[in-house]
C-alpha cells in the first residue's frame, strides 16, 4: 500500500491542529510547516508575537519564493512519507501546493478546514499560546489572504470540513478522509 500525505489548509483558528492530533492519533506522521518561523525566530532571539511571525514568513518567501516552506520541509515529508502516511499541518500558499503537488502527485491530497469567522476569532483571543486580539486576526488574515497566496489551497481542496464547534461531527468527517 502507497502511504498518502494530506495536507491541512484553512485560515488562523480554523482547527487545523485539532483535525491535525486526530490524524496523528491514527499513527500518521505530522510535518509543521508554523515550525519553520518558530525556529528561525528562536535563531534570530526574536519573540514569538505576531508581529515577528509575519516578517519571518514574508522574509522567508522573499528568500526562496513563495513555495519557500514547501522547498524548505520537501526533505522531511519525503523521508517521513517512506515510513508512513504524512500530515501537513499549515500549507499556506498557492505555491507551496503547485510545488508539492509537482512532487508527489496523487499522493497529495489537500483538507480545508473551514470555520465562521466569528468563530475563528473568538478561538485566537482565548488560546493559551499566542493569543489574538480581533484585530491581530483580522490583521493577520489580510495579510495571509494578500501577501501568502493562502486562498488557493482552501479554494481546490479536496476535502472540506466543517468546524463551527460540535468535535464530534469534526471527528466523524476527519475518520472518513483518513479510512479512505
Amino acid at each position: 500500500m502507497n502511504n498518502r500525505i494530506v495536507a491541512l489548509v484553512g485560515m488562523c483558528g480554523a482547527g487545523k491542529s485539532v483535525v491535525c492530533e486526530m490524524f496523528e492519533s491514527a499513527g500518521w506522521q505530522k510535518v509543521y510547516f508554523g515550525g519553520v518561523t518558530m525556529e528561525e525566530l528562536e535563531k534570530a532571539g526574536l519573540e514569538k508575537n505576531e508581529k515577528n511571525e509575519r516578517e519571518v514568513r514574508e522574509r522567508l518567501r522573499r528568500e526562496y519564493g513563495s513555495a519557500a516552506f514547501a522547498i524548505l520541509l520537501k526533505p522531511k515529508i519525503k523521508q517521513k512519507l517512506e515510513k508512513s502516511n504524512v500530515v501537513l499541518d499549515g500549507l499556506y500558499s498557492w505555491s507551496e501546493y503547485k510545488c508539492l503537488k509537482d512532487e508527489f502527485g496523487d499522493t497529495l491530497e489537500v483538507l480545508a478546514v473551514v470555520t465562521d469567522r466569528a468563530i475563528r476569532y473568538s478561538r485566537l483571543a482565548k488560546r493559551a499560546v499566542r493569543p489574538l486580539t480581533a484585530d491581530e486576526a483580522s490583521s493577520r488574515d489580510w495579510a495571509e489572504i494578500e501577501k501568502l497566496e493562502k486562498g488557493g489551497p482552501i479554494s481546490i481542496a479536496d476535502h472540506y470540513v466543517l468546524n463551527n464547534g460540535d468535535i464530534e461531527v469534526v471527528r466523524a468527517e476527519v475518520e472518513k478522509i483518513i479510512g479512505k
